[in-house]
């Protein structure tokens, strides 16, 4: 097993740093390791997000090969 974070579990610490450098009690060197590990947490989250949508662009794509856009429709919206 891999020790890289999943999706989730990368989201989920990024919300607990946010947290604890919102409350304003750290010191500024734990304050700035914290900010370090969310920069890399949010980087990694975006590479998911970006990887996830091209991979649903492939999913769409038309006889043609090209992306067809399909409107996102919500669990509420049905």
């Amino acid at each position: 097993m891999s020790d890289a974070p999943d999706f989730e579990a990368a989201l989920k610490k990024l919300e607990e740093i946010v947290k604890k450098l919102e409350t304003g009690d750290l010191s500024l060197d734990s304050a700035l390791e914290l900010f370090e590990e969310g920069i890399k947490l949010s980087r990694f989250c975006h590479t998911k997000l970006e990887q996830a949508e091209r991979r649903v662009e492939i999913l769409l794509k038309d006889g043609g090969g090209e992306p067809r856009p399909v409107p996102f429709e919500s669990e509420n919206e049905q």
